[in-house]
């Protein structure tokens, strides 16, 4: 297999997906924050909260527009680049896809006109339902995506059909309301909370500092400080959840996030960290850490609730720890060998008693199937520093928002955040670090399952279609030149509607 293809092709998926991430967390956030105003204008009947749900309604529909036209690219991506993957998966996986098209993405549809354009046309009651439901049709719209995230983390609720090779749904509810799609949905929608609420801060601040519609803001940064404070709180609580998870289903991404070689009981969570660059095998003497401060047995107790619990390391995932339970990535090379053996005998016998055992020999290894791909152990091993690094930004920058969100709520107030232009100005800042924050949890996800497309069943190298390398080199730097286009577009209608100001609608 032609790896320049491999790394364009995950490129090219990767730029799409980071893309489309900029639009999409603040969809979610900003919506439920401007359907409170809308709430509180729809009980009140004081009008200021109407300016307010209004003056956000509008930058919410110009980030929504452009968010949907990423959305879409990506989907259509796994059919052009990585065939083998929806031909191995797609009934499973392109069944929560389907549902999100017809189901959420009618809902959005069917009720954003109301949203824009029926504030004259309906009553109170409809237009703040039409509201709810929009913002309602994008967060389930987010559900459907990450059950299909979920499954390629965590696969269940299939069975692998050998006349076929492809995996079959059998059980859609497994797939819908699996434990890891369950979390990943909260900790991935209440994150985006805590992103719409910074961006609201910030923009609201911008007005602070230029000292004109200051009761707007004020009134703004009121709810969105309550919002973010809830949303980073249940980040924290669901992100011990996604934890617990990674460290049952995807142990190596959990030594990888916490650049974990050697495994030990009473694991320390790392706080603060530099990897060592020396360090090249995951099996070579060097330290791992040039620097680093650890709290004692926190890893355990993130990883299974108990401190003491044993938390294994990259080199007992790969060379195996038989005290542990834990067989080694060589074993599981030979099992997912011998799957695809089987599969290869019972596709091409015609004899009866020979295919029947084929059939047992495939039963009893598919689990490992993916393994048989790889060339050696060392395959398995992500890559830990982008990891290890990802993981650590999100954290500390998880732990700036609590204190940010906290501190400005109470400053507001106080009415000292009005007066005082220095954290008018930090919270402006605070925008692009929602946005770092929110875009390294997802290279957290997604580059620590490295290199599996579907986890243990199959890797990116038998995922990726067999088409030319430049075919994927021109269309990843015509995206790049078209995203930037609408991410700047964007910026700027974004720039030019907060410039204009609430009363200039």
């Amino acid at each position: 297999m032609d790896l320049s293809l491999i790394d364009w092709s995950r490129a090219q998926f990767a730029l799409t997906a980071m893309f489309h991430w900029v639009f999409v967390p603040l969809t979610l956030g900003l919506g439920v924050i401007m359907c409170i105003y809308e709430t509180i204008y729809y009980r009140t009947g004081d009008e200021k909260w109407k300016r307010l749900a209004k003056f956000w309604i509008k930058l919410f529909g110009i980030n929504f527009a452009i968010g949907v036209a990423t959305g879409i690219i990506l989907e259509f991506e796994f059919g052009t680049n990585w065939s083998n993957y929806s031909y191995f998966v797609g009934d499973i996986f392109g069944a929560p896809l389907a549902i999100e098209g017809i189901v959420a993405f009618f809902l959005e549809a069917t009720f954003i006109g109301v949203l824009f354009f029926g504030w004259d046309k309906v009553s109170k009651g409809f237009h703040l339902a039409s509201t709810w439901l929009t913002v309602g049709g994008a967060t389930l719209s987010a559900w459907w995506i990450l059950v299909a995230n979920a499954w390629m983390q965590f696969p269940a609720g299939m069975d692998f059909n050998p006349d076929t090779a492809r995996n079959e749904l059998t059980d859609f509810w497994a797939v819908a309301l699996s434990p890891v799609a369950v979390n990943k949905f909260f900790h991935t929608v209440l994150s985006a909370w805590m992103l719409g609420a910074a961006f609201v801060i910030g923009v609201s601040s911008y007005y602070l500092l230029k000292k004109r519609d200051t009761e707007f803001a004020k009134n703004s940064i009121k709810i969105a400080t309550l919002v973010g404070i809830a949303g980073i709180v249940l980040t924290f609580w669901t992100g011990h959840g996604s934890a617990q998870k990674v460290a049952k289903h995807q142990p190596m991404k959990l030594a990888a996030m916490e650049g974990l070689y050697e495994g030990k009981a009473g694991a320390g969570l790392v706080g603060i960290g530099i990897l060592n660059p020396s360090k090249e095998a995951y099996n070579d003497s060097e330290n791992p850490f040039l620097f680093k401060i650890e709290f004692p047995k926190m890893l355990s107790w993130l990883a299974y609730s108990e401190t003491d619990s044993y938390v294994a390391g990259i080199k007992d995932l790969v060379d195996g720890n038989e005290a542990q339970g834990i067989i080694s990535v060589e074993e599981k090379m030979e099992m997912g060998k011998m799957a695809q053996q089987a599969l290869k005998t019972y596709r091409t016998t015609e004899c009866d008693s020979t295919k029947q055992a084929a059939l047992i020999q495939l039963d009893e290894n598919i689990g490992n199937f993916g393994y048989g791909f790889f060339k050696e152990p060392k395959n398995a091993v992500p890559p830990v520093g982008i990891t290890f690094y990802a993981f650590h930004i999100m954290v500390l920058l998880g732990g700036y928002f609590l204190i940010f969100f906290i501190a400005y709520w109470f400053f507001n107030k106080k009415g000292i955040l009005e007066k005082n232009k220095w954290l008018q100005i930090l919270a402006l800042i605070s925008i692009p670090l929602a946005y770092i924050c929110s875009q390294a949890g997802w290279v957290v996800a997604e580059v620590g399952r490295q290199p599996w497309a579907i986890q243990d069943i199959l890797p990116l190298s038998a995922s990726v279609s067999k088409i030319p390398t430049s075919s994927v080199q021109i269309t990843f730097f015509v995206f790049l030149a078209v995203f930037s286009i609408l991410l700047i577009a964007e910026l700027g209608i974004m720039v030019k509607a907060i410039k204009k100001g609430v009363d200039n609608e």
